[in-house]
């Protein structure tokens, strides 16, 4: 950090901007932002999970669908696959510290919009009648 002319420390700019066209961050925020890939992190929050359970735990996600967020999110660094030497073969899925971080703050978000779920549907409500129904 440098220091101002008023001798305040100044910040320095990230070295990626998330508005750029170009910016890397994006793909990942596609991924942890994205309907499954957030879901996906809040509920491994919760422990870890083999396939089959993290797909019931995200009630409604395909398993093509849950299949490729796992991916993405792994290739992100943000979900660790471990993959047990078994017959049947047994895969593990995990947050990575990286992930935890992520998920931790997906879940303020989710926590407060459950929170205020009864504002959301009033607002939902008020526009309907204003703006007729879609």
């Amino acid at each position: 950090m440098s220091t101002s002319i008023e001798g305040r420390p100044e910040e320095t700019p990230p070295p990626y901007d998330a508005f750029a066209r170009a910016c890397p961050s994006r793909g990942t925020l596609e991924h942890v932002m994205g309907r499954w890939g957030g879901l996906t992190l809040s509920a491994l929050h919760e422990g870890s999970f083999r396939f089959n359970e993290l797909r019931r735990r995200v009630d409604g996600v395909s398993e093509k669908m849950l299949s490729q967020t796992l991916q993405a999110l792994e290739r992100d660094g943000l979900v660790h696959r471990e993959a047990q030497p078994t017959n049947p073969p047994r895969v593990d899925y995990e947050l990575t510290p990286l992930g935890r971080g992520v998920a931790e703050r997906l879940l303020s978000v989710v926590h407060f919009v459950e929170s205020r779920m009864d504002e959301v549907l009033a607002a939902r409500e008020a526009y309907d009648e204003t703006r007729g129904a879609r």
